[in-house]
């Protein structure tokens, strides 16, 4: 629900000259063929919340961990009977030093829905063209997903043994607000089981100018994601007696939310800053050099800089990392064509600044909405709140070490994600998670929630290395 290139979270380095080309592309690495067999299964598994099966994903990449030599103590299948077909699955590789704590790789293997009538090419079937792989999913999450499971595959292989222990979680849920969340329900009932130092999940990642790395393109940046924000839905309701069409009153539902939705169009949340987001101004500001970058550097310095402000609000990405925010997404009203409605609704979709719950930002609304006849509910209770992790030089400094062999020339910079991921929840029981860089993708998004999702097949496989690298460096 956000991701790798939310790096869009970052149009780094617009208006600068910093881009460069990743190195120079590698020969194939140990196991390629077998990592495109695996990911080709990954995103030609259906794993859509309507007809599609996590659970049949996770059986088929424990059935590649097991050929590899994990042992079947070694891999816990979970799901649970209300939701069968949301399974996931955690595997351990036991660390040498026991008195080292483990790392945790997590992915979702959850998809968002995709027709077949709206897509070019047939969005469960993995094609490879013009330098891409198209497919619900190549991204989103199961990119991450099968870079995570290989890099278990290819430890097995190599009978690898780190300092420490390393754990992957396979989950569902994701995607969908309110269904059966397997990160959330391993943190509450499983939290044993994940257990670890920190995590590495989505939200990272790298962007390229526009072209693909394959045709001349070059990558603007790589970053570190080092905080998110919370998600949550608020549904707006408005009800009336209702009536004849032939007779309309002033009073109409429709009128009533139509009237709250500018309202809250018009409401700005308060400017907010943390130690990653300062720490983003400040370095992209720095290489940009353009008024905006100018606007960066002062607001990192003093967030009550409403000139520089102003500034940044241009952008709608940096608009969004300075404050919580909220958008109407959807709306439904009235009963029959010649009638006076009785209830009106819309949901308003919030991504909560690091810190900010649930209760103050509907507050929050209910004051901007200001309107009595308006209520406002939570959609999902007892959602967590965003913990940002510590911009800690032990995770950070790996990372960008291997990014300057991998990427020489392009900028490294930690971002907060604006979307939200599921690591939220291993965050909510103590356990720091960090968007892993390494993946590029494209100014567009690449697909990611519509049609035709795709990723460069140079940015999927230069990934995958630089995270097998990046795991091995931290594990030991």
């Amino acid at each position: 629900m956000k991701t790798i290139g939310s790096l869009l979270a970052a149009t780094i380095l617009a208006g600068s000259a910093h881009a460069a080309t990743p190195a120079a592309t590698p020969a194939p690495s140990s196991g390629e063929a077998d990592f495109r067999a695996l990911y080709k299964e990954l995103i030609e598994t259906n794993t859509t919340q309507s007809t599609g099966s996590c659970t049949l994903a996770a059986e088929r990449m424990a059935a590649r961990l097991k050929a590899a030599g994990f042992a079947d103590s070694q891999i816990t299948m979970f799901a649970v009977p209300e939701h069968p077909k949301d399974g996931g699955l955690v595997a351990i590789l036991p660390g040498t030093d026991k008195r080292a704590k483990p790392i945790l790789l997590l992915a979702h293997l959850d998809v968002v829905e995709a027709k077949r009538a709206d897509w070019t090419r047939d969005p469960f079937t993995l094609i490879e063209e013009n330098g891409y792989f198209y497919g619900r999913g190549t991204v989103d999450d199961k990119a991450q997903a099968a870079i995570w499971t290989d890099t278990m595959v290819r430890f097995a292989r190599e009978k690898y043994k780190p300092k420490r222990t390393v754990k992957l979680a396979l989950t569902c849920g994701e995607e969908t607000s309110g269904a059966f969340n397997g990160a959330e329900w391993l943190a509450k009932n499983k939290r044993e089981l994940i257990d670890a130092a920190f995590a590495l999940n989505e939200g990272g990642g790298g962007r390229t100018t526009g072209k693909p790395i394959s045709q001349g393109g070059k990558l603007e940046g790589q970053s570190i994601q080092v905080g998110e924000k919370a998600y949550q839905d608020f549904t707006l309701t408005v009800t009336n007696p209702g009536g004849h069409s032939s007779t309309p009153v002033r009073e109409n539902a429709i009128y009533v939310l139509g009237d709250a939705l500018a309202r809250i169009r018009d409401f700005e949340f308060p400017v907010q800053v943390s130690d990653t987001t300062r720490a983003f101004f400040t370095t992209t500001g720095k290489l940009r050099g353009d008024a905006m970058g100018q606007a960066m550097v002062a607001l990192a310095a003093n967030p009550a800089d409403t000139k520089s402000e102003a500034i940044l609000n241009q952008d709608r990405t940096f608009h969004s990392m300075l404050r919580t925010t909220c958008v109407a997404t959807m709306v439904d009203a009235g009963h029959a064509l010649n009638a006076l409605p009785q209830r009106a609704t819309a949901n308003v979709n919030c991504r909560m600044f690091p810190g900010r719950t649930s209760e103050e930002t509907q507050a929050a609304l209910v004051k901007a909405i200001d309107n009595p006849k308006v209520t406002v509910d939570l959609r999902v209770k007892d959602k967590p709140i965003a913990i940002p992790p510590p911009l800690d030089p032990a995770i950070v400094g790996p990372a960008q070490k291997l990014a300057a062999r991998y990427f020489p020339g392009v900028p490294f910079v930690p971002t907060m994600l604006t979307g939200a991921t599921d690591g939220v929840y291993l965050e909510a029981v103590g356990i720091p998670t960090y968007g892993a860089p390494g993946v590029w993708l494209d100014p567009d998004g690449n697909g990611l929630h519509g049609l035709n999702e795709r990723v460069e097949v140079r940015s999927l496989l230069t990934g995958r290395d630089y995270l097998f690298d990046l795991v091995k460096a931290y594990a030991g």
